[in-house]
């Protein structure tokens, strides 16, 4: 979808300031870079230009990216490709396997691509990657953060099978903006992705992103329709753009909104919330497990 050129405001101090924490250079993220690169993974910390990227790689940590780096939809917001994908790597789930066992991680976050091109959505070797990381990794935490798989429930059992402990699957932003800023998905059929995972018995996170237009009483009732969905835990974080040619950001929003979303959050039932200007959908993503079973 082509997007009108605009110009961007101007980052507010709280965003000046917070872009600096961490460093992809320092010795524990050159090390995550290094296993990356020989197991020859794709993480969403690179291909997302996650703000974050610094920080969670010098703390050794990083969100792995399955299916290949070319995505089959084009959300307004994302810097991943939209191109023809390449064909599966039936190795994959192997190396991001041995790649979690040599990062040493406690918790691991696993995320795809939309691969529409397949009639099973990547569905199966999805789950391939799941249980390869628990054969090799049977203490690692894992964490999914999975494209909608069309809301076809064939697709969503072959994850349950695998049993992860989150399944995360992100709204993005309201429904009134899901026209312009993500035409290939559809918010009932997301909300239908987590309400079933809920109801099979996992721990079932999304995500916001706020800055595209969208009103706080609209991002309020988001979040009711997430809880009634099933929904446990919950990121709220900046919408940061990419390019010119990506979605217009309309504004940047100011912490105490997100302090105020994430109490409202809390009061609506949510067990773990993250919000604030560069939370992402991996943002201390083993927090809440360490909190639910008390992890030291």
């Amino acid at each position: 979808m082509r997007y009108p050129e605009t110009i961007p405001p101007a980052p507010p101090e709280w965003m000046k300031v917070r872009l600096k924490m961490g460093t992809p250079d320092s010795t524990s993220a050159r090390a995550v870079r290094e296993v990356l690169t020989r197991q020859r993974l794709v993480t969403v910390c690179e291909e997302a230009s996650c703000p974050n990227l610094g920080h969670c790689w010098s703390q050794g940590t990083a969100t792995f990216m399955i299916m290949g780096d070319k995505c089959t939809r084009s959300c307004g917001f994302c810097d991943i490709r939209t191109a023809k994908p390449m064909p599966l790597d039936a190795a994959e789930p192997q190396r991001i396997a041995q790649a979690i066992q040599e990062m040493k991680l406690r918790h691991a976050v696993i995320t795809s691509v939309d691969r529409d091109d397949l009639a099973d959505c990547g569905s199966t070797h999805f789950a391939a990657v799941i249980a390869a990381t628990r054969a090799l990794n049977p203490e690692t935490t894992l964490e999914v953060l999975i494209p909608d798989f069309k809301g076809k429930r064939e697709n969503l059992e072959r994850i349950w099978n695998e049993k992860p402990d989150i399944i995360n699957h992100n709204v993005e932003t309201v429904p009134t903006l899901y026209k312009s800023i993500c035409p290939q998905s559809n918010y009932q059929v997301s909300l239908d992705v987590l309400r079933m995972s809920a109801q099979q018995g996992f721990l079932a996170k999304s995500g916001i992103i706020l800055g595209l237009g969208e009103e706080i009483s609209e991002v309020k009732q988001v979040i009711s329709d997430l809880k009634a969905a099933g929904t446990q835990l919950l990121t709220i974080g900046q919408y940061l753009q990419p390019s010119s040619a990506h979605a217009p950001l309309k504004e940047f929003v100011a912490p105490e909104v997100f302090d105020s979303l994430k109490d409202h959050a809390l009061a609506a039932g949510f067990i773990h919330v993250e919000a604030g200007p560069l939370v992402r959908s991996s943002y201390h993503a083993g927090d809440a497990l360490d909190r639910i079973f008390g992890r030291k």
